[in-house]
């Protein structure tokens, strides 16, 4: 090919590189995300000692994926995601334990829990007096 032919090649890929975003040209799209049938459940669950999750870090976080099947870095997913089910993702509903014998020592722990549960948003906070009533009344959802 002659040097002039390899130069108005190279000039036309250039134009058409740097050009060709600003003519309004559509490009094709990249494929499309893959879908889902179920609405996402995906939660970050925190654990902290101290009277709101404004005053306190977190001490602990995970997070707590449930569709389309239990996962994520909790210690038990799917037991937790089946006591939220149960629940309905009312995480003041959640199955709590039955004759828990706790102290009354004031050593308060506060949980939270925000991300989406079936499509809805959440934003969850709780503080219990101490880490026995917390493990009493939230069961497994936060043993983190």
């Amino acid at each position: 090919m002659p040097i002039t032919a390899r130069l108005a090649t190279a000039i036309t890929l250039t134009a058409t590189a740097v050009l060709g975003p600003l003519s309004g040209i559509a490009l094709p799209a990249t494929a499309p995300s893959t879908t889902s049938l179920y609405a996402p459940s995906a939660l970050v669950l925190t654990v902290a000692h101290g009277d709101s999750a404004a005053n306190a870090a977190p001490e602990r976080a995970v997070t707590l994926t449930c569709a389309p099947k239990p996962s994520g870095s909790h210690p038990a997913p799917e037991l937790a995601c089946s006591q939220l089910r149960l629940a309905d993702g009312d995480f003041d509903r959640l199955p709590a334990e039955q004759e828990v014998a706790c102290t009354h020592k004031y050593d308060p722990v506060t949980v939270t829990a925000q991300g989406v549960w079936r499509g809805t948003r959440v934003a969850y906070e709780r503080t219990f007096a101490n880490d026995c009533i917390k493990r009493a009344a939230t069961t497994v959802v936060f043993e983190i």
